[in-house]
């Protein structure tokens, strides 16, 4: 916990002392005393406040024991096995199948899992996925994480602002515009931001997730199919919330970008295949069998029978 701590205030600094830098491109040493307050701001922000930024960003809605049926009494089960605190569970209407977790610390962390993924996986599948948020939870990443996706949007946002000012400000000059050295830097910046990103959240994070969440589930290779229906559905179904801010694609289990423009300075993710290789040698040495694999190919099964329900919240 104090390296993950570390790492953060690394983060905070860093990409902070970028937001001041930019701010003295738009107003000189003026701006840079604005950007600076504002960043001073958005730090505190970001540390108390960012979980439900992101929540409220991707529309997600929370659930309970009542609404969130199958699906909140799978989390509840899993965090007990984990030994944490139980997380506010919530999904978001979103047709890719995808989830993350949030939260400065496991007493005020966040879980949410997408509609796509609650209705295309199986519950062998999605208690891997749940499971594997968990852990990052556990392993207080999902500090880093939110901090970084909102001090990064935050820069990419500034970018964006700068290339527009350059584009359509002319060259008026350090007082009246931004010009083409405004532009420059926006073309740097930007791309420098999304790297900064990708360097905070380090890819073995997502291993170790992996393989804590699948000792918490059980089924090794329950999460591995999970993973590979999840990257295969990423590719075909848009995440049109993540693609308009891509500075929050680390938050998911997989990357939720279809790999567009500049999209994929954001791949903060391991190679899948990858993943799923390290879980099949997990399954070996835990002595898992095929049982659990060959239940996953069904497709989002959650009771739908006498009641006829589709998701696992009715």
């Amino acid at each position: 916990m104090p390296m993950n701590y570390a790492k953060t205030g690394l983060l905070l600094a860093v990409l902070t002392g970028i937001f001041v830098a930019m701010g003295g491109v738009v107003g000189g040493q003026t701006g840079m005393v604005i950007a600076f307050v504002i960043a001073a701001g958005m730090n505190l922000f970001s540390l108390w406040q960012s979980d439900r930024m992101v929540l409220r960003m991707y529309g997600a809605e929370e659930v309970d024991a009542r609404s969130g049926g199958e699906y909140y009494r799978m989390v509840a089960d899993l965090a007990r096995r984990a030994e944490l605190p139980m997380p506010r569970v919530y999904i978001m209407n979103n047709p890719q199948p995808n989830a993350f977790a949030t939260g400065r610390n496991p007493a005020n962390a966040a879980v949410c899992a997408s509609t796509g993924l609650l209705e295309m996986l199986s519950p062998e599948e999605v208690s891997g996925v749940m499971a594997h948020e968990l852990a990052h939870v556990k392993n207080y990443d999902t500090l880093t994480m939110a901090v970084a996706a909102t001090i990064g949007g935050a820069i990419s946002m500034l970018a964006q602002y700068l290339q527009f000012g350059a584009l359509f400000g002319g060259n008026r000059g350090n007082n009246g515009g931004i010009g083409w050295i405004g532009a420059l830097v926006a073309m740097i910046v930007a791309p420098l931001a999304a790297m900064l990103v990708q360097m905070a959240i380090s890819r073995s994070r997502e291993y170790q997730a992996d393989r804590m969440g699948a000792q918490i589930c059980g089924e090794p290779l329950a999460l591995a199919s999970a993973l590979h229906k999840i990257e295969h559905y990423a590719h075909e179904i848009r995440n049109e919330p993540a693609e308009a801010a891509p500075a929050t694609a680390h938050l998911f289990i997989i990357n939720p970008l279809t790999g567009e423009g500049m999209d994929n300075l954001f791949s903060t993710h391991p190679n899948t295949a990858n993943r799923i290789a390290e879980l099949e040698r997990l399954a070996a040495e835990m002595g898992a069998t095929g049982r659990s694999s060959a239940r996953s190919q069904s497709a989002g099964p959650w009771g739908r029978g006498a009641a006829g329900q589709r998701g696992p919240w009715g």
